[in-house]
């Protein structure tokens, strides 16, 4: 069993596609075929249901696919640390994020490590928390900046609470909106309604549901940046983390009650044994700028 044949075995275990696998691993779709039927003789049992459809995996293919990653993970690891011998001079650190926090938590956060290590390359992925999760459980980024709980619990990755942000109701600055408003207050308020996937459209619709009431929404579908321009054009209100409109001066917000609406900030990333020395740095540093920006949990 050899570290290319497991990395052929994972490309075409998540591509569910010898073609695509092949392409995206730079080699010819019959080299990499031998060597899965290389892999799979030396394994003594077939990891693939090849057919015209597709490819499925066996239950042995199922097995053996999270200890593949676990290996290649750890290989790469293993490389990058030695690359980082001489200190945090250099290196690359692969960030996620959800797209609420890339703006008003992650971007100060980066900027400051940046500042302090500038020969360390960083790159920012934005997503929702489930496919942050994913990208960290194969290998894909090092640290997440997301919502906690996950949706999906994994043995390999580690999440540690950092903050609770209060959400509040951003409505447009010449709006007539009282100081404090309760839940059921917003039944007949019209809503610019994140777009599907996004956690603050399910915290939204989940406590209007509870309050007994459907919400009056005036228009959905959006990223977090286009969700606050539309509140600031007089298209309507949105529920938003309160730290979002720290930069946002046509937008005014208001506390929400009974009850109060908040949600918890996580850091996410593998063992820190198998973390890079860089991506376990930047943990610690992001970890200490987010405790400033509110009571940790």
């Amino acid at each position: 069993m050899h570290l290319q044949q497991l990395a052929y075995f994972v490309a075409v275990a998540e591509t569910r596609h010898f073609t695509q696998a092949a392409d995206q691993s730079g080699v010819s779709q019959p080299s990499l075929s031998k060597q899965i039927r290389v892999l799979e003789n030396s394994l003594g049992t077939p990891l693939f249901v090849r057919d015209r459809g597709g490819v499925e995996l066996t239950s042995a293919g199922e097995a053996l696919l999270p200890h593949a990653r676990r290996i290649l993970i750890d290989v790469e690891a293993a490389q990058r640390a030695v690359h980082e011998v001489a200190g945090l001079r250099r290196g690359l650190v692969r960030v996620g994020a959800t797209p609420s926090l890339c703006d008003a938590a992650l971007a100060e956060g980066v900027a400051r490590f940046h500042q302090r290590h500038p020969g360390i390359d960083l790159v920012v992925e934005e997503g929702g928390s489930r496919l942050l999760t994913q990208a960290l459980v194969r290998g894909r980024l090092d640290v997440a900046l997301l919502i906690a709980p996950l949706a999906d619990s994994h043995d390999d990755i580690v999440t540690t609470s950092v903050l609770r942000e209060r959400l509040v109701l951003a409505s447009p600055v010449d709006a007539d909106v009282p100081e404090t408003m309760d839940v059921a207050d917003l039944r007949d308020v019209p809503l610019v309604m994140f777009r599907e996937g996004y956690d603050l459209r399910d915290v939204t619709l989940m406590a209007c549901r509870r309050a007994g009431f459907s919400p009056r929404i005036a228009l959905e579908g959006g990223e977090m940046s286009a969700v606050l321009r539309f509140v600031e054009t007089g298209l309507g209100h949105a529920v938003v983390p309160s730290m979002v409109l720290a930069n946002r001066p046509q937008l005014q917000a208001t506390p929400l009650t009974n009850p109060v609406l908040e949600r918890t900030v996580a850091i996410a990333h593998r063992d820190v044994g198998s973390m890079p020395l860089a991506a376990r740095a930047f943990t610690e540093e992001l970890a200490e700028h987010l405790a400033e920006l509110e009571q940790p949990v």
